[in-house]
């Protein structure tokens, strides 16, 4: 990053508190201005007379009640009384009118509004974010870099053609919504509630129901809402899930997934990819002639951090590089790029993959350079954990990043590794990281 854009992006976050505010302070300047122009043009008309009216009928009240000696004591005595009541009825009001706005505005909300709004503020001036992949890899990505900034663009594969979404493509002829419906819940800022609720996922029992996503589901019914326009659709999804940040695919065109195996056969669609078990050789998208997603194309541009991954190498993270004009704009940018490496191998993908594998993968199959840093875990399951992944013939990626050093690629190395049900990254380490290559 130049000089120049790292000085804008320190100088935007130290100024975040008063985002949108300066507009009002100077119609504030401005209106005070006005109306004391006003009242010294207007004063010897209406604002004196006006007063000395009050003053004698003030006089009228009073001059019975005082000597005439003591009467300007007096006044000046009652005039210093109600100042200094006037005063305090102002500063009373101020102050709990400024602890009213902060209070919590449920009970379940243990921050303030005012810390609510700067932490709000604080996020709209942070760095724009470009994070391209899909699945799992994706949305925990998401969940990290959202506490950041809410200027991230999250570009998404739409390359599904299994489970709840391969249904919604074939029936209503729209584009899988499944990887999109992660990453919209990633980014959420909505109550768990409905982000649960966009994450449920039909029983068995639930008939012609069964399998599918209610998040499916909705942006589905979004989609026909706005007569098949996506975009608006996504919108509308957006603002029911307070997101921060936006969700855009790679392409708005039907597209599915074409691989050459290691032994010469050739296999479509992602799901009989990943289900054959062969090692994936090339990997290919169709139609190849698929137009970029115009909004994917301006975030790049304007990007200032590309982070690309984790995920699938073949079926997450590759085929949006595939759609043409992503990895040239990518390869423009002046951003920092980044490519995060999956913690765990992959079956029938990226089976024994060490970490500069992962890296030569996408060399292989995309004809630019996409990444300049290669971020690399080095922690390490317990061995309960990694027996249990040997079960399902999954290991630990192997973390040789002098290899990738030699490649050209700059190392970010550590331990970003969460071990709970899962072996995935642990998105608030990942997203310190990454956010501190800035």
């Amino acid at each position: 990053m130049t000089r120049s854009r790292f000085s804008s992006y320190r100088l935007r976050m130290w100024l975040a508190p008063a985002r949108g505010l300066r507009r009002y302070l100077f119609l504030g300047l401005f209106g005070l201005l006005a109306f004391l122009w006003g009242l010294g043009l207007c004063f010897n008309v209406i604002v004196q007379p006006l007063l000395a009216r009050l003053g004698q009928a003030w006089h009228n009240v009073i001059s019975p009640l005082v000597p005439a000696h003591s009467l300007n004591e007096t006044n000046y005595l009652l005039g210093g009384i109600m100042m200094a009541l006037g005063f305090v009825a102002l500063y009373a009001s101020v102050t709990r009118g400024v602890r009213r706005l902060s209070e919590p505005a449920t009970p379940k909300d243990k921050s303030s509004s005012m810390e609510a709004w700067r932490r709000k503020q604080r996020l709209a001036a942070g760095p724009k974010i470009v994070a391209v992949g899909g699945g799992t890899g994706l949305s925990t990505l998401l969940r990290g870099l959202k506490q950041h900034s809410s200027n991230i663009t999250a570009i998404v594969t739409v390359s599904d053609d299994g489970g709840s979404s391969g249904r919604l493509v074939q029936e209503m002829g729209i584009i899988p919504p499944g990887d999109i419906r992660n990453c919209l819940v990633a980014l959420a800022d909505a109550e768990k509630y409905m982000t649960d609720l966009f994450q449920h996922r039909f029983k068995a029992r639930a008939g012609s129901l069964s399998g599918h996503s209610v998040g499916n589901l909705l942006i589905a019914g979004f989609i026909e809402q706005c007569g098949g326009d996506m975009d608006r659709a996504l919108e509308m999804a957006s603002e029911v899930l307070a997101i921060r940040g936006r969700v855009v695919p790679s392409t708005m065109d039907h597209v599915r997934l074409r691989a050459l195996m290691e032994d010469g056969t050739e296999i479509c669609g992602e799901t009989a990819i990943v289900e054959s078990g062969k090692r994936i050789r090339r990997i290919f998208i169709d139609p190849a002639e698929c137009k970029p997603h115009p909004l994917a194309l301006d975030a790049i541009a304007d990007a200032e951090l590309i982070c690309i991954g984790p995920g699938s190498v073949y079926t997450s993270v590759i085929p949006n590089l595939l759609v043409p004009g992503i990895a040239e704009a990518i390869a423009a940018s002046t951003a920092k790029k980044v490519y995060i490496c999956n913690v765990m191998t992959q079956r029938g993908e990226s089976d024994a993959f060490t970490a500069t594998e992962h890296l030569v993968a996408i060399e292989a199959n995309v004809d630019y350079k996409v990444a300049d840093y290669v971020v690399v875990n080095t922690g390490v399951p317990s061995q309960s954990t990694l027996e249990k992944y040997r079960g399902y013939q999954q290991d630990l990626v192997v973390p040789d990043y002098e290899r990738a050093a030699t490649m050209g690629y700059k190392p970010v190395i550590g331990d970003f590794m969460s071990e709970m049900d899962y072996v995935r990254h642990d998105p608030a380490k990942l997203a310190a990281r990454i956010t501190d290559l800035l």
